[in-house]
């Protein structure tokens, strides 16, 4: 199934400012909320897409590249965005949306909701790194694989954190439910709140005897060696979020996103422009009056053409669907062959003769027709 556009499930136009849309988004969101609506998988589906079109919707970037680029520019594996946010990554992003308890109702109406919940470390922070592709690696999307530094779980504990099994108590603060209540008054009335315990950030247990390799983090310094799927059609300075690869959480807490920035390296013979790609095509004199075959680079190796006689400086020849695709679209640009034709800069004599005898010919003097056509008229046409 198609995903409905982001602005629309949020109830916004695209000119709404971050509060519109945050306080869209939280209507919604209590609207379907699960303690609301339990056992309700419809609600469940459309409280995650409000989520996650708020996610994209709320960070500059992000929306940027959904207003360029549209889902394309954001889903799937190896895209933009995550996607497929799971409960937990909803309370954990947007807790702030609800109430520092991670829920409207455990904050407002007294917290009837199960701690299935609960906080489970502290989440680990993102990774960035930069990617060098090839134009033709562009053109085609490629799988790289590649060896990072990075935060690791630690092999000891596994990630606990704690010395072993028996160096795990209940903390005493919150008797292992991970969250605290208070009462505070306010011009409503007495308003009880739900919050993360202090004493155990949330995780509902005390490490009693720390892991002597981690310290007690659940983490280490090590490498992963992992596999990126870059989709076609990428450009400079993009960025492509793969979640869950980055460093890894402190006392068992989830993984951060690894955030890989795209760079190009510079093709010997083609230039960029947008998903179309331009080549530089100089001919002689002799070839462009009498015409003649070339062979051109192509992103998929070389192609002859034919160019034929009387060819003008400026012409601009296209290729098909030689170009780049769209970011995971279905478009796909062109090749266009700009053609110079080269002056000689030195001659000998024997060379001025021959032309100083075309000098005076009625054929040699530039005689422009309506048909022919300066280089914006060219380029407009060509790219409309």
């Amino acid at each position: 199934m198609a995903k409905r556009d982001y602005y629309e499930v949020l109830g916004v136009s695209k000119n709404a400012d971050k509060s519109e849309i945050k306080k869209s988004y939280r209507k919604i969101a209590m609207k379907f909320h699960p303690d609301r609506n339990p056992d309700d998988k419809s609600a469940e589906e459309k409280f995650k897409e409000a989520a996650e079109a708020y996610e994209i919707l709320s960070d500059e970037e992000k929306r940027s590249r959904y207003d360029r680029y549209g889902h394309a520019g954001l889903s799937g594996n190896g895209g933009f965005s995550g996607g497929g946010m799971t409960m937990e990554d909803i309370f954990s992003q947007f807790g702030d949306i609800f109430g520092e308890g991670g829920s409207p109702f455990e904050s407002f109406f007294g917290g009837a909701r199960s701690r299935s919940r609960r906080s489970q470390g502290q989440r680990g922070s993102n990774l960035r790194i930069r990617v060098k592709l090839s134009l033709e690696e562009v053109a085609k999307g490629v799988t790289k694989k590649i060896k990072v530094k990075k935060q690791v779980e630690c092999n000891t504990c596994n990630g606990s954190g704690a010395k072993d099994a028996n160096s795990v108590s209940t903390c005493s603060t919150c008797r292992g439910s991970g969250y605290v209540r208070q009462v505070r008054s306010t011009f409503l009335g007495q308003m009880q709140t739900t919050t993360s315990c202090p004493t155990c950030n949330g995780t509902g247990q005390m490490i009693t005897a720390k892991c002597g390799t981690c310290k007690g983090e659940g983490k280490t310094l090590g490498e992963e060696t992992m596999e990126l799927e870059i989709p076609a059609g990428v450009a400079e300075g993009m960025q492509i979020s793969f979640p869950g690869k980055g460093n890894a959480g402190a006392m068992g807490g989830p993984a951060g996103d690894l955030l890989v920035s795209i760079l190009e390296e510079q093709d010997p013979h083609l230039q960029r422009d947008g998903t179309n790609v331009i080549y530089e095509l100089y001919l002689n004199f002799a070839d462009a009056s009498l015409g003649t075959s070339v062979e051109v680079p192509t992103i998929g190796g070389k192609v002859k053409i034919k160019i034929p006689a009387g060819t003008q400086s400026g012409k601009i020849f296209r290729l098909k669907g030689k170009g780049l695709p769209e970011v995971q679209g279905y478009g796909v640009g062109d090749q266009l062959i700009h053609t110079n034709i080269w002056t000689p800069k030195k001659l000998n004599e024997e060379e001025k003769k021959i032309l100083e005898k075309f000098r005076s010919s009625d054929n040699f003097k530039p005689q422009p027709g309506k048909s022919e056509k300066g280089f914006f008229e060219k380029m407009r046409d060509y790219f409309r």
